[in-house]
């Protein structure tokens, strides 16, 4: 009996302090909410990040040029060997020297937050996302960081180097009093006030800058080790970015550092030659010497599904395969895994796409019968991640002979689509990499009660279509569009003019 009463008064006990305890991390939560937080991104908020090399060579590389890229990459020796706030006016100024103050700032909004999310350190994430307000003070140049932060993790104020500028082109140079010294910047920032919380690096120089806040927290040695050798634990995952990344720019696929862009360089001649190689393979050989031989230079195809093309029923054989969009080549990698010729109809190809393309290319306004079996990407632009865009819904008027196609990529070195950059070049980045994988899963028809002979309207196929693709890939159905994407990466709609004289 005595036993019985203890247990139950334990239990009480212990969803009292059970109760108390969620009380308690509610307060605190409530007051997190009113503090004001002050950290650094470069070291603090981007693990590993005790140079900022790679992202200068983003900036190089991708808003520059390849001969930039080179320089900076040449001067890594040099940079090795200077202190920190020399090292920085080096980068800042191989990497701004005339370069245009419009490419930076596409570079910010569509290369560099790939980046910035991927190597975020979780745990300083967590005490960020708690505070309500959060000032970011860093060395590192302004236009670099600060749409990234204002964009993403709801920064208020960024207060970083500011760079000298001439007519809308960067000198390369430091604007005033030069870098910016954190702990001077805090107390012009703030006054006599100080900030509540502040997270900061072991680094010496961050040392009087956590001195001024009234909490202080610094970064684990440990974490960023773990974060260098890749432990699970202690990489953001996608489903915990503060904001989805749907749409990204840049032909880089990797972050580049030192000893990657010196890979990079080296395998740039005969990845240049392999490229070439693989192109003509596609577009002369015969399907399965083509095959055979792209497998040999290091093409991966992984195909599933074949007993389900759907050939078969089909009026002539004519049959419409609606495919996800990730490169140019989906319909040219489709038509060498069935083995036999398609015509993809496009939406806005440039002419050299047209010219290079082993397979025929059509508009949507053609004849269906005359063209035969058909490939089209109702999408309308490919998207790097795993997300489908929305489908329209002209295909599903084409014909009821329908075959849902997913197809996903995976790359090393370069991405093989472009928005700002010259698409007619995408073929050759994607081709330049060097072990390439395409995945090619081949549903099954689409049943003829769910098109619109079975009575449904255009755009509830597209959208059952759209289902079926993300569940076989795993993959998020948005309603984002092409003039979504282009309008965020380019600042464009991403139609290529055709000539008003060519007749349709």
């Amino acid at each position: 009996m005595e036993s019985t009463s203890f247990r139950e008064e334990l239990a009480a006990l212990s969803d009292v302090f059970m109760r108390n305890e969620q009380q308690q991390d509610n307060d605190e939560e409530g007051l997190r909410v009113s503090q004001t937080l002050v950290c650094d991104i470069q070291n603090t908020l981007l693990a590993n990040s005790q140079s900022f090399f790679p992202y200068f060579m983003l900036v190089a590389f991708e808003g520059g040029s390849i001969i930039r890229a080179l320089l900076l990459l040449l001067s890594s020796p040099i940079l090795f060997l200077l202190d920190y706030e020399l090292k920085l006016r080096a980068m800042v100024f191989i990497t701004f020297c005339g370069l245009k103050v419009k490419d930076m700032e596409g570079i910010s909004r569509a290369v560099l937050p790939k980046f910035y999310l991927k190597n975020l350190n979780p745990k300083v994430f967590e005490v960020w996302a708690s505070t309500g307000n959060r000032v970011v003070f860093t060395s590192v140049p302004r236009v670099m960081v600060e749409g990234f932060l204002k964009e993403y993790l709801g920064v208020g104020d960024v207060v970083g180097t500011e760079l000298h500028t001439v007519r809308q082109y960067f000198t390369g140079l430091v604007c005033g009093p030069g870098l910016v010294v954190k702990h001077r910047a805090i107390k012009e920032f703030f006054g006599e006030k100080k900030p509540d919380v502040g997270i900061g690096s072991s680094s010496p120089r961050d040392h009087l800058f956590l001195s001024l806040c009234k909490e202080a927290y610094v970064v684990n040695s440990t974490e960023d080790n773990n974060i260098k050798a890749g432990a699970n634990s202690a990489i953001m995952r996608r489903d915990k970015y503060p904001k989805p990344l749907v749409f990204h720019d840049g032909r880089l696929a990797f972050l580049p550092t030192p000893l990657a862009t010196l890979s990079m360089f080296m395998w740039l001649p005969p990845g240049i030659i392999l490229a070439i190689f693989r192109l003509f393979v596609g577009i002369f050989l015969p399907y399965k010497m083509a095959i055979f031989l792209a497998t040999l230079s290091g093409v991966r195809i992984r195909v599933k599904g074949l007993n389900h093309s759907g050939t078969e029923g089909g009026k002539k054989g004519h049959v419409l395969y609606v495919c996800t969009h990730r490169t140019l080549l989906d319909p040219v990698f489709l038509s060498t895994s069935l083995g036999k010729p398609l015509t993809a109809v496009t939406y806005s190809l440039s002419k050299m796409s047209e010219f290079i393309a082993p397979i025929r290319t059509v508009r949507l306004t053609r004849d269906r019968k005359q063209d035969g079996d058909l490939v089209v990407c109702p999408e309308g632009t490919t998207c790097r991640e795993p997300y489908l865009l929305r489908f329209s819904s002209l295909f599903a008027e084409l014909t009821n002979e329908i075959v849902p196609v997913a197809m996903d990529t995976e790359v090393t070195m370069f991405y093989g689509t472009t928005a700002s950059g010259l698409k007619c070049l995408d073929p050759i980045f994607f081709l330049m990499n060097p072990r390439p994988i395409y995945y090619i899963q081949v549903l099954g028809k689409v049943p003829r009660e769910l098109t619109c002979a079975g009575g449904k309207s255009s755009f509830e196929v597209a959208n059952y279509i759209q289902r079926q693709l993300g569940d076989a890939l795993g993959f998020e159905c948005t309603n984002l569009t092409r003039k979504d994407k282009y309008k965020m990466l380019a600042g464009n709609e991403g139609v290529v003019l055709q000539d008003k004289r060519r007749r349709p």
